[in-house]
């Protein structure tokens, strides 16, 4: 209908009612609730989470100085002015070079970094108007995010930012059972004098000033809650106000699930067990949820000049293998030095790691537990890709000439090593010959793979077996 050709209040009507219509359907659209937002475009914002597997964790503050452990402060009780005294004005990282961090994550086959924007010390590696305690202030004299971020941008790694809710610095925040002096009475009695509301807009003002300067931010890291008597919950943070602000200004972040928003879909994005290797996928409600285990390779996420429980290549090599085998991602972290470089334990197992997802990150990028149906042979893990529809069985322990594919019958079109694409044979039960001295001992349904008897030069080997359509 031509609105011209009506009669001239008809049309002031109709005007009114289209503008009317208009406007009530962008309300709608606006008024649409962030968390229904957030729910619905989860899938598509961890997509490439999902796909890439495998990212470096950072944690780095002036606990670098003492190199005995991140939590050294709250270990010792030591109160905020002495902890500065003597550290901050002597953090001087000279050795400071992201390029380098960037360039060691992505050799190590790495597809995101994670850096501890403030752990729970307070200390700021960025140049915050929020307080004088942030790395600008330091004899260092420079924000220490910027450089990471155009690091890591420039080597194709996304970003992710861990931010710590607890601060023992600031003024405000309630002395509680994690506290550095929770067994001091005299600074206990002070909390009668402290304003968590002032904290809280503390919290907000310096996250609005990492999700706003550095430009698109692809992770948030929340570290963490405590719930229950003497400790703090997602009251004390306002953990909806904070995950609010992230999905405003960064509208595609994905983010952990520590701010105590446990029952809340659009309060998290993936589950985060640390140190940990759960048994199965974890579920939620009996549904499986995107996961990630964070993991060191000693047993301190700071630097520790003394820490002597390294993990080999060949472990670190197979959490990772197992991470992926039941659906997940591996976080795995560094903690660099004072002066600002990775120690050589680290640098030398990184390069492992890099040798050998160079050969084999076909079997980890892009893949997820195996399908139902594929039961993993003796000492082996699997990796699946649903996109080629491959499946990949890491060998952890080489066997002896011959490996048994339980239930494999009838659903492998081709086998070869990944790392060469050299073919091997297999054979099922009924086409195999015994030989004079030899029994066969699969079942009807196996297959018989007959490999070489010297080990590939390979950490782990893996075997990747085009799947039958």
């Amino acid at each position: 209908m031509n609105l011209n050709s009506l009669n001239p209040n008809f049309r002031k009507v109709g005007f009114a009612l289209l503008i009317c219509i208009l406007f009530t359907g962008n309300v709608f659209a606006q008024s649409k609730d962030w968390k229904e937002k957030s729910i619905e475009n989860k899938e598509e914002r961890m997509q490439w989470w999902k796909n890439d597997r495998f990212g470096m964790f950072i944690h780095w503050g002036l606990y670098a100085l003492p190199a005995r452990h991140e939590w050294v402060q709250q270990r010792e009780q030591i109160d905020h002015d002495t902890y500065k005294k003597k550290y901050f004005d002597l953090f001087n990282p000279d050795l400071y070079h992201p390029e380098e961090w960037a360039a060691a994550a992505k050799e190590a086959g790495m597809k995101y970094v994670v850096l501890t924007a403030k752990h729970h010390e307070g200390f700021c590696l960025w140049d915050t108007k929020t307080s004088d305690f942030n790395a600008a202030k330091t004899p260092y004299g420079k924000d220490l995010i910027k450089p990471f971020v155009e690091a890591c941008r420039k080597n194709d790694l996304k970003i992710g930012f861990y931010f710590s809710v607890i601060d023992w610095y600031h003024p405000d925040f309630l002395i509680d059972n994690t506290h550095p002096l929770r067994n001091s009475k005299d600074a206990r009695s002070k909390n009668k004098d402290k304003n968590m509301d002032v904290f809280r807009k503390y919290l907000k003002d310096q996250l609005r000033e990492l999700l706003s300067n550095y430009g698109k931010i692809d992770l948030l890291f929340w570290d963490f809650s405590y719930p229950g008597e003497d400790g703090k919950g997602h009251q004390d943070w306002d953990s909806e106000g904070l995950v609010k602000m992230a999905r405003t200004l960064q509208p595609n972040i994905i983010m952990n699930d520590r701010l105590d928003l446990g029952s809340d879909a659009w309060g998290w994005d993936y589950k985060t067990p640390e140190q940990f290797m759960p048994q199965t996928s974890p579920t939620v409600n009996g549904v499986k949820v995107p996961w990630e285990t964070c993991q060191t390779f000693s047993g301190s996420w700071g630097y520790h000049r003394d820490e002597n429980t390294w993990k080999s290549s060949n472990q670190l090599i197979a959490m990772l293998i197992e991470v992926v085998s039941k659906g997940g991602n591996l976080l795995l972290n560094v903690g660099p030095t004072a002066r600002g470089n990775f120690d050589d334990r680290a640098m030398e197992r990184l390069q492992e790691m890099g040798k050998w997802m160079r050969l084999n990150s076909k079997a980890i990028y892009g893949c997820t537990e195996a399908p139902a149906g594929f039961n993993k042979p003796d000492n082996s893990m699997l990796t699946y890709n649903p996109k080629t529809n491959r499946l990949y069985v890491h060998l952890l322990q080489y066997p002896f000439k011959t490996l048994y594919l339980p239930g494999f019958k009838g659903k492998v079109k081709y086998a070869q090593f990944l790392h060469d694409n050299s073919e091997i044979k297999y054979s099922s039960r009924s086409s195999a010959k015994d030989g004079e001295h030899m029994t066969i001992t699969a079942g009807e349904n196996d297959l018989i793979v007959d490999l070489p008897v010297v080990k590939p030069d390979v950490q782990i080997p893996v075997i990747e077996l085009i799947l039958n359509d």
